[in-house]
């Protein structure tokens, strides 16, 4: 029995060494450094040899496991300020990639498309969104950026507008002063009659005044026509021709005016001798503020025209 035993232990040795052979072949495939253990290419004892990790894998020594890269940062730089991202906006206008409004929207489609833009520049990945260390270079760049300058002769002359209906051309000197002569013309014929008759009832009053030696309206009205008939009486002159020549006329605050120079002759003998007289007043009956003046009194004529608030159709 004894020897039936030692028999199985002699015979099972190969096959244990054979195991143990072709355990450090694959090990020595897989890791060749494990092989130089024991200086002659043997392997170590079984008991020694180093263990595979479970579920398989080569390597033969210790796996060594790599650190997961943590996910980029792209909510810091969407959650930043207002300020922060319209920053972020003037930024890639300034680098040309943005044409679009300031708004700090950086989830549009044109600032998506500009930031996707941009990365692809850099050659990274163009996600269309921004981490902090990429929205601090994107403003340093354009910070660096040159200021982009208009080439003239880039740019198309623009032809002044023709003047439509509604604007006419300015007109020169010339053409405005014919305008405003024509104007006043057509003023002045509109207002011609009533200034006309105004005037011829004032030389009839005054031919009856001077006829009936010295008395009737025209002296009742114009004192100082009165005054100067009585001298001219005194003077032994006479009265002859008179003649009236329409000075202006026009709306007044209190109704039409008339001012009117009259030329009186006077005569004494042979001597002729003429007077020239303005007579103005607000048509009425009677005649309100009625006024005389010698025609070279012009400032005297003119005061009562502004006094009246004259407004002429005749000038």
């Amino acid at each position: 029995m004894r020897f039936l035993a030692a028999l199985a232990v002699v015979a099972l040795a190969p096959t244990v060494a054979l195991a143990q052979s072709a355990g450090e072949v694959e090990r020595c495939f897989q890791n060749p450094g494990s092989c130089a253990q024991g200086g002659r290419g043997g392997g170590a004892p079984a008991a020694q040899a180093p263990q595979a990790p479970a579920g398989g894998g080569g390597g033969g020594g210790h796996v060594v496991s790599r650190p997961t890269a943590p996910a980029p940062d792209y909510t810091t730089v969407l959650q930043s300020p207002d300020p922060d991202r319209r920053k972020i906006q003037e930024s890639l206008s300034t680098l040309g990639k943005y044409n679009g409004p300031i708004d700090g929207n950086l989830q549009s489609d044109a600032t998506v498309k500009a930031i996707q833009d941009w990365q692809k520049g850099r050659g990274t990945n163009p996600v269309g969104k921004l981490t902090p260390q990429e929205a601090q270079q994107l403003n340093a760049e354009a910070s660096r950026a040159p200021i982009r300058r208009v080439d003239p002769s880039t740019q198309t002359a623009t032809a002044p507008a023709a003047p439509t209906p509604l604007q006419p051309p300015p007109k020169s000197n010339a053409d405005a002063l014919k305008d405003l002569q024509a104007r006043l013309a057509e003023r002045r014929k509109a207002a011609e009659p009533k200034a006309e008759a105004a005037t011829q009832s004032l030389i009839r009053d005054l031919k009856a005044y001077v006829a009936a030696d010295g008395k009737g309206v025209a002296g009742e009205q114009f004192a100082d026509f009165a005054k100067w008939y009585a001298d001219t009486k005194a003077a032994g002159r006479t009265v002859g021709e008179i003649a009236p020549v329409i000075d202006d006329y026009g709306d007044a605050k209190a109704g039409a005016a008339v001012a009117s120079e009259v030329l009186l002759e006077t005569k004494k003998g042979t001597s002729n001798q003429s007077q020239c007289l303005v007579f103005a007043w607000i048509e009425g009956n009677p005649r309100k503020d009625p006024k005389v003046f010698s025609c070279d009194d012009v400032a005297g004529v003119e005061k009562w025209k502004t006094d009246q608030s004259l407004k002429s159709a005749w000038r």
